[in-house]
């Protein structure tokens, strides 16, 4: 028994007493919020804590600057701040990733391993508290409502490098096939109905774009969330913060991490709206619905192979059927779909959090962070298996595609200039009634000649601004 109780420490709080496994660097506070939430069994992401280590690391260093707290306990937070930022510890934050409490459990998580790190850099020992304390020390003129929402926020600013990457990654992936199938000649489709001929490079470039775009509208919500309420404390009027850190702990945060934070102009509105949130979730929505459309289209132009469209080949990645030998499935663009689907959920999500905040706060940023960094974590590595799995590999069946475009009565369109849209749409119902091509009832009809058809139903002609054939206008 004794042996037993020796692997644990007595913690007080204000609650009251509780035994915390000896060796923990985190403390009573950190214990309850584990205790308390049971919810996904999610743990804090790495790259949350590490902004959160920022945070505490430029806080240290501001009071220190202000005369607010002694260069020995500064330097013991500083360095174990830098510790976790290191990825040491990482085993120490134990609270779920969606909480009660706006994020005190996980605010108090960082404070008790920090002070209890702290501490032991400076001879003590862990649990007591008597060297650096988490609320005294390591939390001095902070709140829960300033630190999290702005480790937040360094997190997303984090996590999103990648992301940027890996979408211009796709971008230039994408304008390279467009490069490659430039050529190559195909039906476009309108209402899933034949319409006038395309070249799949058009398509293929016209997938880049949106992509282009996206990056930008991410890179702008990313600066709307630069903007942060350090210094507010509990609802935005910065008590118990003293007035030379609060005019200097942003600028320090901006020098310890190397991004150009500024503080909110009203720190009152800092604290209570979330609205730059929504933002970088709406964009990241964008997105998804940008790659879903991508990923329908691909699926669609694979079908078959012998029985549908056929215009691309995917790569084979894996056997398609338990039951029904040699077939082969979309699975990426499938598995991209179904990102798409969870981000346009997780957006739901977020904009519900930030709508239902009351008063002075809002408390429901744990479930906010939580659906934020996974949509970026998930378009990443979505794109990430796009590009590798499929984009590179597609090839184009130019013979199919120029098969479909001779069967196809869109080519009539061009033809309206020289024979006019009612002989036009007539011959369109003909074909498509009989069988017989455009070109032999145009033919048949003596409309015009075959060396006049080849000029205005010349494939690239048709594929680009202007009127095929305009110079034969002018002889009839």
């Amino acid at each position: 028994m004794v042996k037993e109780l020796e692997k644990f420490r007595l913690e007080s709080d204000s609650i009251g007493t509780i035994q915390v496994p000896a060796e923990a660097y985190y403390g009573v506070q950190s214990l309850r919020g584990k205790n308390n939430f049971h919810i996904t069994g999610y743990k804090l992401g790495n790259d949350f804590i590490k902004a959160l280590a920022y945070v505490k690391k430029a806080s240290a260093i501001a009071n220190l600057e202000a005369g607010m707290l002694d260069e020995d306990v500064v330097n013991a937070i500083v360095k174990a701040s830098e510790e976790i930022i290191d990825g040491k510890f990482m085993d120490q934050f134990i609270t779920d990733v969606i909480q009660g409490g706006a994020g005190t459990s996980m605010n108090m998580n960082m404070n008790e391993v920090i002070a209890n790190r702290a501490g032991e850099l400076l001879g003590g020992e862990l649990g007591k508290y008597d060297k650096v304390h988490p609320n005294d020390h390591v939390n001095y003129g902070q709140s829960t409502n300033d630190v999290i929402p702005t480790a937040g926020k360094l997190a997303l600013q984090m996590m999103s490098e990648e992301l940027l990457k890996t979408l211009e990654r796709l971008n230039l992936t994408l304008l390279d096939k467009s490069i490659e199938f430039d050529n190559v000649i195909k039906m476009g489709r309108t209402h899933l109905q034949d319409a006038v001929p395309i070249r799949l490079g058009q398509e293929f470039k016209a997938y880049a774009q949106p992509i282009a775009r996206d990056i930008k509208r991410i890179k702008i919500a990313l600066e709307d969330l630069k903007t942060v309420n350090m210094g507010a404390t509990a609802v935005g009027t910065g008590i118990n913060a003293d007035t030379k850190y609060v005019e200097d702990v942003v600028r320090i945060l901006s020098e310890v991490t190397n991004v150009d934070f500024v503080q909110a102009d009203d720190l009152v509105d800092g604290t209570r709206n979330l609205d730059s949130f929504v933002w970088l979730s709406s964009a990241l929505k964008v997105a998804a619905v940008n790659l879903s459309k991508m990923a329908n289209d691909l699926r669609l132009m694979a079908s078959g192979p012998k029985t549908g469209l056929a215009e691309i080949n995917l790569p084979q990645q894996q056997p398609g059927s338990s039951i029904m030998p040699g077939k082969v499935n979309p699975v990426i663009p499938e598995v991209m779909n179904q990102v798409c689907f969870q981000i346009f959920g997780n957006d739901q999500t977020v904009t519900k959090a930030a709508e239902a905040g009351q008063l002075e706060l809002n408390v429901f940023e744990p479930v906010l962070f939580f659906n934020l960094f996974q949509s970026i974590e998930i378009l990443k590595n979505g794109v990430n298996t796009l590009i590798d799995n499929c984009l590179i590999g597609i090839t184009a069946n130019k013979e199919r595609c120029q098969q479909l475009v001779d069967m196809s009565v869109g080519t009539i369109t061009a033809l309206n200039p020289h024979i006019g849209y009612k002989n036009a749409a007539d011959i369109a119902k003909t074909s498509i009634k009989t069988g017989v091509s455009v070109v032999d009832l145009i033919l048949e009809r003596k409309l015009l000649t075959k060396e006049e058809l080849d000029i205005i139903l010349n494939p690239f002609e048709m594929t680009k601004p202007g009127i095929p054939g305009k110079s034969l206008l002018k002889n009839r």
